[in-house]
């Protein structure tokens, strides 16, 4: 019987772990990332009341490092869809992660004709099904630690399907091995643990009021805020 006993409640455990899983596997995911990062990092968290509870709505965020995606995701209270680029979403090893949490792979033109126009019809797609997508209109990763001039995807988006737009501000990371300082990301080994990362919302900006240059001077003001936080806290 206590053989039975030790055996069958790790099983049942693993069983309705299991279930847990398949009933909603991007749930599930999204609360790993959220304790993962936690681990990694000391985080502050401001604004997430800010992501709408219901309907559609984009999330826009300066690009520091690699793992950007992982911190935003796991701090907003709703599931987010979020472009990236397509080479590493067809990654060997992590395809299968990118495409169960929904990530929609963008190509520039020069590489795929028609790829950005097939990206901005899933993001379409997404948003008219009142989910949140999150982008780094800068495109890429930052080369110096400060936001970069803003692309115009975001216009291109909001053109089609005029959502609220949500500004963030990111913090913490460059200087981290997934970031470009001190040579090209992932390349160093790292050299810190637990650093101090800080992710600061603003309010939804309306699709008519969110025009490049403004949304682009609101995360600058956001990424400020949550710099002086960290360096406030490193101070100490």
């Amino acid at each position: 019987m206590t053989d039975l006993l030790a055996w069958g409640a790790p099983t049942l455990l693993a069983l309705a772990a299991l279930g847990w899983w398949l009933r909603s596997p991007r749930r599930v995911l999204r609360r790993l990332v959220f304790l993962i990062i936690h681990l990694l990092y000391r985080l502050r968290f401001r604004g997430r009341r800010h992501i709408p509870a219901h309907g559609p709505a984009l999330v826009v965020c300066n690009h520091v490092s690699f793992v950007d995606a992982l911190v935003v995701g796991g701090a907003s209270p709703r599931p987010l869809r979020f472009l990236m680029d397509r080479p590493i979403y067809e990654s060997p090893w992590l395809h299968w992660l990118f495409k169960l949490v929904g990530a929609i792979p963008v190509d520039s033109e020069r590489r795929d004709p028609g790829g950005l126009r097939r990206a901005l019809g899933q993001v379409s797609q997404a948003l008219r099904a009142g989910e949140v997508v999150m982008l780094f209109p800068e495109g890429r990763l930052t080369t110096d630690g400060e936001v970069q001039r803003f692309r115009r995807g975001l216009e291109l988006i909001l053109a089609r399907d005029p959502v609220p737009v949500v500004p963030a501000g990111l913090a913490g990371l460059w200087g981290s091995w997934t970031s470009h300082c001190g040579g090209r990301a992932l390349s160093k080994r790292p050299r810190r643990f637990r650093a101090r990362v800080a992710l600061y919302f603003g309010e939804p900006l309306p699709a008519g009021s969110a025009e490049r240059p403004r949304v682009e001077a609101r995360v600058r003001e956001l990424k400020a805020e949550a710099d002086a936080w960290v360096s406030h806290r490193s101070a100490r």
